[in-house]
């Protein structure tokens, strides 16, 4: 039997294997008008080809909580009912499919309002449909970047409000598991790292002070959240700083944390909060940071980082590496990525039945 292709439960939500996709922005959402971050045609196609070629667990791309919480002004959004009812007919057919759907609720902090990347991905302006971004410090992300606004107490618990909203549309919507984004440079990871949160209040300084805000946004969604639904974080195990960064160290700490809070599993990533670093990429680079949070914590993790050949996946579940294996580039390329891992390791995946003279 192949470790890949074994069902993984949560709480009460059994994925039907361990090939999962992680969430990978389109920016292909309309920027403004009643469509506003809903889903389209496009992603409907997107996420449906992926269901239908097997993948276990498929999770939405970073989805705003707020118009000032996206990437861009294309990123797609939950902060209203319009947009759950966009969603539905995306869930329901990746139900269909016998994928578990999934969603990242996020909220993009000093890296907010930015254009597209095949445009370059530089900030954006008014004029470009962009916006002021906001921040644990008023420090940009990089050179070129617009100085964030420091939010206040008040402001970060609107933004605790917004992810507590967001996860109650996500229900609605057809999500059975909520993933909250606190890796890449992104709002909650900024407040986690002492390079991007200065603070010099209750939500900065100590660990425990820049890691509160993180716990509050989780605090906030598991309690909208059902009990019977898992309910993920991703990280960014390091910024890849030698100094005045977050490291591995703190990740591993936090892993307890989150779990204590209601986590069910750490979807494991590193790199994005500070521009300029040297990040060593090559195969599975990212997957010795979640091999360690599953050796010293008991929280369930997911590896990702240049996972491209089945044999590679294969060998991270079966040696308890990681309880899954999230395939970003390599699920653009191959929808069926799933299907020709299962033949190759002898493991079972659906097969639509329009498809099955195929198999």
């Amino acid at each position: 039997m192949s470790a890949l292709f074994e069902p993984y439960a949560l709480r009460e939500v059994t994925i039907p294997n361990r090939v999962w996709m992680p969430p990978m922005c389109q920016y292909s959402a309309a920027p403004e008008g009643p469509d506003a971050g809903a889903p389209n045609d496009w992603h409907f196609a997107h996420y449906g080809a992926r269901a239908a070629g097997g993948t276990g667990l498929i999770v939405v791309e970073a989805t705003g909580v707020s118009p000032e919480g996206r990437i861009s002004p294309w990123d797609l959004g939950i902060w209203n009912d319009a947009q759950v009812e966009a969603f539905r007919r995306i869930t329901r057919f990746l139900v269909s499919q016998g994928t578990v759907p999934a969603i990242q609720l996020a909220h993009a902090g000093r890296k907010a309002s930015t254009d597209r990347p095949w445009k370059g991905g530089a900030p954006v302006g008014p004029d470009s449909y962009g916006w002021q971004p906001v921040a644990p410090s008023a420090i940009p992300f990089a050179d070129g970047h617009p100085v964030p606004t420091e939010l206040t107490v008040d402001g970060i618990q609107e933004v605790v409000g917004q992810f507590a909203d967001a996860a109650r549309r996500a229900l609605a919507a057809g999500f059975e598991i909520a993933e909250i984004h606190g890796a890449h440079g992104y709002l909650i990871n900024e407040f986690l790292s002492p390079h991007s949160n200065h603070r010099t209040d209750e939500y900065g300084g100590s660990y425990e002070n820049r890691t509160r805000f993180a716990l509050q946004v989780v605090d906030a969604v598991r309690a909208v959240w059902p009990q019977d639904k898992p309910l993920f974080f991703r990280i960014s195990a390091t910024d890849w700083l030698e100094k005045d960064g977050w490291t591995a160290d703190d990740t591993v700490r936090f892993a307890a944390d989150l779990k204590a809070h209601g986590i069910d599993l750490l979807d494991v990533s590193t790199g994005g909060n500070a521009s300029g670093v040297h990040i060593p990429v090559g195969p599975g680079y990212q997957v010795p940071f979640a091999a360690r949070v599953k050796a010293e914590t008991s929280l369930p993790v997911a590896a990702v980082g240049l996972i491209t050949e089945a044999e590679q996946a294969e060998k991270i579940v079966a040696n308890d590496e990681a309880d899954a294996v999230l395939l970003g580039r390599e699920l653009l390329r191959n929808p069926s990525w799933a299907r020709h891992a299962a033949r190759e390791l002898g493991g079972e995946v659906h097969v639509p039945d329009q498809y099955h003279r195929s198999v």
